[in-house]
């Protein structure tokens, strides 16, 4: 089993950012990896249950569930239900943390996933850096922050 754990602050406060990561279909405005999205069935896209049907630039189409979602613990986690790529039981779960110094936001994005044996490190990497890094920087730039935090790429 791979399992990634990435965090990060953003310099925004934590309703600010929540606002943003709590709409699951959402996703398609600032993740540069992402095309186009909905909401299967036309539900709410904060509705426990819901299907996000979505596209890459390449044009892959995935289905993620949401799982849960906490307004109380600014948090929420999603399931891998259809992908070309080969994450098998793919679960991940966000959460936001309000730092009370400066008024900023940590984020702490993690998941965990099976692969066919010999493309762990190489998911890994993809999911790490085209996803969760790239997250976080395009969250920034469509909260009109930085897409970097000072001393860090």
């Amino acid at each position: 089993m791979v399992k990634i754990d990435k965090s990060t602050v953003v310099d925004a406060p934590v309703e600010q950012v929540w606002a943003v990561l709590r709409d699951f279909n959402l996703h398609d405005k600032y993740h540069p990896a992402v095309a186009n999205s909905q909401i299967e069935r036309g539900l709410p896209s904060d509705k426990v249950g819901c299907v996000r049907r979505f596209h890459l630039q390449d044009g892959s189409e995935l289905r993620e569930l949401l799982l849960t979602l906490s307004d109380a613990d600014m948090s929420f986690s999603y399931c891998l239900l259809d992908t070309p790529v080969p994450l098998l039981n793919y679960v991940a779960h966000n959460r936001l943390i309000p730092i009370t110094d400066g008024d900023r936001t940590f984020w702490h994005w993690h998941c965990r996933f099976d692969t066919p044996p010999g493309q762990e490190q190489a998911l890994f990497e993809a999911i790490s850096t085209d996803i969760y890094d790239a997250g976080f920087r395009a969250v920034r730039a469509y909260l009109g922050l930085p897409a970097t935090i000072e001393g860090v790429s």
